[in-house]
């Protein structure tokens, strides 16, 4: 696998040659900027791994944010059939239904600037942040944990901390059906009950943004977004259960791929076939953490309307902060595709990628059926993030946009390069705010640690995978 070769197709995709081990092309979507930046680790190689394993449909496939991770490349999509083909949890990843949510608002920045030094830290002390982050308001029973890990967000609503319109407007509507609490470990349930409502660290935030372009004004509409307003992108996923679901499996799975004859380019490529008990299991819990991760969502979403509508002394309603869209970024699922013609199920891993469904897709909500579902792309905390319309490209990605801008530095050589007070200096010159649980999180989050995201966006635009409809600035921002 030394010798992979890559030629470009066109301005958008390069592809990865067939050969030895593999049972399908590799196609990883790059403009010619980006691609300039893809010697810089092995992600390139694991695409290629990817498409060694057994069932694969299509290619493997990676998004422009692609860079290296744990087994699959973060970034990289793949569908594998029913009958032979395998889920693999490091195709979802630690961090299960990692994702990310938009709130829209009736403000405008001047309304908001002024008090931004006062609202980032009143939103920071409503939400807990960092390693190990636990909300006493929202501890949870063992028997409550199950009910939020089969219901999801709507369990969050029902309990009176989230709005009935927000339903509408998350992927699978806040739930993923076929969850199984018994699936999840003693110890994942115990990392998960003092969980709910936190943000975690690293790469999640809460972040303040002002709306400063608009690419198409029909759809903005929509959307309901309009140049100089207010809205709050909210970035995390399920937590520390997740992250002991996913370990939980990956150790299991290695066995299960050994007797099954499945070898393996990587251990961290660790599978199992979709119909075998094994693969039942993990779908039952890692279902479980995505739901987890949509109520840990709309918790948070409900704390940041309540530090708003005190602040401002007006009710969210009144302040118009609605839920704009919620994905998820990490996630297998079955879902039907169409290859070569021909209409199928398969199991869909995206890791580090977004579903993009077209216009007229039944499982858009009645608001979006004619624009395409909203794709939601932050960038990196210092720059911009783009918010995007599916487009009919996607249906040669089975549905799949870019979730960000990719890392181009590990956090080891992040910290290298980087000084804390420095950075925050340099944005607060750019009036940008932010407050981070550690000075560490700050320096791997420092913004040259990331692609710019400009570029991510110009490749999926240019492919057709989806279409600009704005762009935002941040104003505040708040890392885990």
């Amino acid at each position: 696998m030394e010798n992979i070769n890559i030629h470009r197709i066109d301005p958008w995709r390069l592809e990865i040659k067939k050969c030895g081990a593999m049972k399908a092309s590799g196609i990883v979507y790059a403009n010619h900027e980006l691609e300039k930046l893809l010697l810089m680790d092995q992600a390139i190689k694991q695409v290629a791994n990817v498409a060694c394993l057994p069932g694969i449909i299509g290619s493997s496939m990676a998004m422009p944010d692609i860079h290296w991770g744990y087994g699959f490349p973060i970034g990289g999509v793949a569908a594998f059939s029913m009958d032979g083909g395998i889920v693999s949890p490091g195709g979802v990843g630690y961090d299960i239904n990692c994702g990310v949510r938009c709130i829209r608002t009736n403000m405008v920045e001047d309304e908001v600037r002024p008090v931004i030094s006062m609202l980032l830290p009143s939103i920071y002390n409503s939400i807990p942040c960092g390693v190990g982050s636990r909300n006493k308001n929202f501890k949870l029973t063992s028997d409550e944990l199950s009910r939020v890990m089969e219901k999801g967000a709507s369990w969050v609503v029902k309990k009176g901390f989230g709005d009935d319109d927000d339903i509408q407007y998350h992927e699978d509507r806040g739930c993923i059906e076929g969850a199984d609490p018994d699936d999840v470990s003693k110890k994942a349930f115990e990392r998960g009950m003092p969980e709910l409502g936190t943000l975690g660290s690293g790469n999640h935030f809460v972040e303040i943004d002002i709306v400063d372009n608009i690419y198409d004004e029909d759809k903005a509409a929509v959307f309901g977004l309009f140049i100089g307003q207010v809205l709050i992108q909210v970035h995390t996923g399920s937590r520390g259960l997740g992250h002991q679901v996913c370990d939980d499996f990956i150790h299991s799975m290695i066995a299960v791929a050994s007797r099954e004859g499945i070898i393996l380019p990587d251990r961290q490529l660790a599978c199992a076939p979709l119909m075998s008990r094994e693969a039942q299991r993990y779908f039952g819990a890692m279902k479980s953490a995505a739901n987890f991760a949509y109520a840990n969502r709309e918790i948070i979403t409900f704390i940041i309307r309540d530090v708003f509508e005190k602040f401002f002394s007006r009710s969210h309603e009144k302040l118009g902060m609605s839920l704009l869209y919620d994905c998820c970024h990490n996630i297998a699922k079955i879902e039907t595709i169409i290859e070569k013609g021909r209409e199928m199920k398969a199991c869909i891993h995206r890791k580090g990628a977004t579903r993009a469904l077209i216009p007229g897709d039944k499982r858009l909500s009645e608001r979006y059926i004619k624009t395409g579902q909203p794709v939601l792309v932050p960038g990196d905390m210092g720059r911009q993030s783009f918010i995007l319309a599916a487009d009919k490209g996607s249906n040669q990605t089975f549905y799949s946009a870019c979730h960000g801008a990719g890392r181009l530095l590990s956090r080891k050589e992040a910290k290298r390069q980087g000084r804390e007070r420095m950075i925050i200096d340099s944005m607060m010159k750019d009036g940008i705010h932010v407050i981070a649980a550690s000075k560490a999180t700050i320096v791997e989050e420092m913004p040259c640690a990331y692609k710019d995201v400009s570029m991510v966006v110009d490749t999926v635009t240019g492919a057709g995978i989806a279409s600009a409809v704005a762009r935002l600035r941040p104003l505040g921002i708040i890392k885990g």
